[in-house]
Formats: C-alpha cells, sequence, structure tokens
C-alpha cells in the first residue's frame, strides 16, 4: 500500500475500507496530464522565484515530463492504493528524485492543485464538446438545404396546427444548439481563472508569483480571493448546465425521430447501422439510439442535481464532499460527448420521406389559419373570420372532405367574400411560400436563416 504523504500525524494505518472509501484515483487518474502540467509550471515559477533552487526546478521539470511520458507509454501504470492522483505523481517523483522530489509541494496545496486539475481539464473538455456542438450544427445545416421546399405539419399540443417545411423545423435546432455553444463559451470565459497558489485557504507566506503560473497555464488571471480560490466550483455547476440542455436539445429532437420512424407518422427511416432490431418480434426496427440520449437526459440532469445537492450547505473553504464534484461532472462530460458523436452521424444518414410529411400536411385542416387571414384580408375582422372558418372545418368534418376539396358554394353559403382564389389561397405550398415574416418558414426566409447560421458557426469556429 501506497505511504501516505500526510502520515506523521497519525499513529496507525487507516483500516483498508476507509483507504478504499477515500481513495479517488479511480476517476481522477483521467487528470494526470493536467495535473503534471499544473506541477511542470508550480516546479518553474518556484525556480525563477528563488523558492527552490533552479537545479532542482530543472531536475523536476525534467522528472515530470519522464513520468508523463511513461504514462501516456503505458510503461508507468497507477498505483491504484494511492489516494488520488496528485499524491500518486508526487510518489512517483519522490521515488525517481528522491529529496528533490519532496521539493515540488512547496507553497501548494492539494486543495489549489485539485481546482486546478479540474479546471485544466475541465477547459479541454468544453473545447471538445463545442467542436461537436458545431458539427452537429452543420450537419443539420446541410440536411436543411435539401429539404427548403419539403412540407410537414408543425404542431402545437402534438396537434397539427400549421405548414411548415422540414428546412424550417431542424434550424429551430441549429438556433437551440448555437445558444448552447455560447454558453459553453460563457462557461468558459468565467472558469479560465487561475486557483493555483491560493494552497489550502489561505495563500502562503513564500513570495510566489501567481500571475507567471497564470499565464503558463494560459489562464486569464490568477483568482482573487484564495478562500474562492479552493472553494469554488461554480465551473463545474455552470458547465453541467450546458450540458443538461445540450442534452435536453438531443433529447427533444430523439422524441420527435423517435416519433417519426414509427409506422404512425413514417416521416424518416434511420439508416441501420443506427437502428436495433427485437429478440422476438423479427419485423422491427427500434430506434434504440434516440431512447438511449433520451434515457441519458435524465441521468445528465442528475449529475447537475449532484453538484448543486453536494455544495449547498459546504462552508469555505475546501471540503471532503467536493471529491464528489469529478464523478459527477466527468460523468456528464462523457455522456453528452457520446451521445453528439452518435447523434451526428445518425442524422447525416437518416433517409427523409417527403411524400409522408407532405400527406400528413395535406390533412387536419392545417391551412384554417389561411382561410381565416384570406377573409381578413379581404376587409373583414379576425374573430369573425376565425368563427366562420371553425363553422367551415366543421363542414368538411361532416361531408368527408377537406378546405381544398370543399366546393366553393359552400363557402360562398358562409361569406360572399370567397372567391375562386380562396383555393389557391390555402393551398400547402402558398401557406409556407407566404410566410415570409422574420424567422417563417417560406423557403427564401429559411435560406436567409441558414446563410445567417453559417456567419455566426464561421465566427465561432475562428474564436475555437
Amino acid at each position: 500500500m501506497a505511504d501516505k504523504m500526510w502520515a506523521g500525524r497519525f499513529s496507525k494505518e487507516v483500516d483498508e475500507t476507509v483507504n478504499a472509501f477515500n481513495s479517488s484515483i479511480a476517476f481522477d487518474g483521467r487528470m494526470y496530464r493536467q495535473d503534471i502540467t499544473g506541477s511542470i509550471a508550480h516546479a518553474g515559477m518556484l525556480g525563477k522565484c528563488g523558492i527552490i533552487s533552479m537545479e532542482d526546478s530543472r531536475s523536476i521539470i525534467d522528472g515530470l515530463k519522464g513520468i508523463l511520458a511513461d504514462l501516456d507509454s503505458g510503461a508507468l501504470e497507477f498505483d491504484m492504493t494511492a489516494e488520488d492522483i496528485h499524491m500518486f505523481i508526487e510518489a512517483e517523483l519522490t521515488k525517481r528524485l528522491g529529496d528533490v522530489g519532496k521539493r515540488l509541494h512547496t507553497s501548494r496545496s492539494r486543495n489549489d492543485q485539485v481546482a486546478l486539475d479540474i479546471r485544466l481539464y475541465l477547459r479541454d473538455e468544453i473545447k471538445e464538446i463545442r467542436a461537436l456542438v458545431l458539427e452537429l450544427c452543420n450537419t443539420l445545416i446541410k440536411l436543411a438545404k435539401k429539404h427548403l421546399d419539403t412540407v410537414m405539419p408543425g404542431y402545437t399540443h402534438l396537434q397539427r396546427a400549421q405548414p411548415i417545411t422540414f428546412a424550417h423545423h431542424l434550424m429551430a435546432y441549429v438556433w437551440m444548439l448555437i445558444r448552447d455553444c455560447g454558453r459553453l463559451d460563457d462557461t468558459l470565459k468565467r472558469m479560465n481563472e487561475c486557483p493555483l497558489g491560493s494552497c489550502a485557504l489561505a495563500g502562503t507566506t513564500y513570495n510566489i508569483d501567481r500571475h507567471m503560473t497564470a499565464e503558463e497555464l494560459g489562464f486569464y488571471k490568477p483568482m482573487e480571493n484564495s478562500l474562492d480560490g479552493v472553494s469554488d466550483r461554480d465551473s463545474c455547476v455552470e458547465l453541467a448546465c450546458a450540458i443538461s440542455l445540450i442534452m435536453t436539445h438531443l433529447s427533444r429532437f430523439s422524441e420527435e425521430i423517435i416519433m417519426w420512424c414509427s409506422w404512425e407518422f413514417k416521416f424518416i427511416e434511420l439508416d441501420d447501422a443506427y437502428a436495433t432490431g427485437s429478440s422476438i418480434m423479427p419485423q422491427k426496427k427500434n430506434p434504440d439510439v434516440t431512447e438511449l440520449i433520451r434515457g441519458k437526459t435524465g441521468r445528465v440532469n442528475g449529475d447537475l442535481f449532484t453538484l448543486l445537492s453536494m455544495l449547498k450547505g459546504l462552508p469555505l473553504a475546501y471540503n471532503k464532499d467536493m471529491q464528489e464534484d469529478k464523478e459527477a461532472i466527468f460523468d456528464a462530460v462523457d455522456n453528452v460527448k457520446l451521445c453528439l458523436k452518435t447523434f451526428i452521424p445518425m442524422t447525416a444518414t437518416m433517409t427523409v420521406n417527403k411524400e409522408k410529411m407532405r400527406k400528413a400536411a395535406a390533412g387536419g385542416f392545417i391551412n384554417a389559419t389561411d382561410c381565416a387571414d384570406y377573409l381578413v384580408k379581404k376587409g373583414m375582422p379576425f374573430r369573425d373570420a376565425y368563427k366562420i372558418t371553425g363553422t367551415l372545418v366543421a363542414l368538411c368534418i361532416e361531408k368527408g372532405v377537406d378546405l381544398e376539396t370543399l366546393p366553393l358554394e359552400d363557402y360562398k353559403a358562409h361569406s360572399e367574400l370567397f372567391t375562386e382564389d380562396v383555393f389557391r389561397a390555402i393551398s400547402l405550398d402558398t401557406c409556407v411560400g407566404e410566410r415570409r415574416s422574420f424567422g417563417g418558414p417560406a423557403p427564401d426566409r429559411v435560406r436567409e436563416q441558414i446563410e445567417n447560421a453559417e456567419k455566426i458557426l464561421i465566427q465561432l469556429g475562428e474564436n475555437k
């Protein structure tokens, strides 16, 4: 069993059960690169500030680089009896360098060390998640360009409401995802302050240079308050919140795909590579990917709640409860990446059934609002036009026809304002094409949306 760095205060070994309970290396081991990167910056600062000799500083840095290379290559494996990744690397450094290795932890605590590592790690992960969100946006835009004229029903209360296009529907998700990218950027901006040098909670009596290490590690600046530096986990919560919203958007889209794949809709069909079968029913083609995304959204929301619950009763500064931050935020990060990496090719390869979408749009009287608007444009107050159109819909249901096939004399029986041109006004193509208000589903307006979104995505890509 690895020796404890803090063992001097204690007269007996920690119980093995407590040691296992206390250990975090099984999950924080993934931060070994960030831990070593932070330690290299810290060792360099100690040398330049004269707190340790430059010779010792260089030896420590070389030793840390050697450990990193050995971990990357697999020549060195984690000691799973170590308390955490920080103690493992320090113990390995001391094993290699002797007393020189013991100088690394001068003017540093595990409290600011772990606060640094989690920020460095999540900073890298945000960039990867962000790139996947942008990729999904571009995938949906590519699909939208193919379906500017693909008419489908838009829904409210899951009832057919008004005609839109598939491109318009897809672009709604693009704008959600663009906002998600903005939330990731905002999180990264607030996260990018350096806690290193806060030490246990009250800074240090050594003449350290916190601005130097912050700059070396790519942070905007050191955190202003040492208590805040070691006890803050806002960045974990904020990232978990941003991830929960990404997952919520994926889950909403997944729910629609699940419905659209059903025989009741059959608007789309997933590629065989992104569906599964049944163990007993040979006809089945199940959208398991989207169902899993829907399920994992609840799991990620639980990660966010874990973090909020863990923090809500903690006094300043560091408490061991904070060890629970890592499993929760790592789980959220892992799952959103997994879902995005699966969702992107799934949507890129799905088949869109234009005929089914248009047939669904032709039913359900989704051009009723356009019929009312037709009367309004001829001078009738909207509420009167609304009532007449509702009466016509009831008549259509009674006769088993729709508004397009209802005879003109039936229209005229309810208002002399109706003429032959009503049939053009209520045709699906007119209903969609005339909805040219900003943000509407008319093909030229959706084309504008796509152009605007592409400009934003180019800017977001340049600011990665």
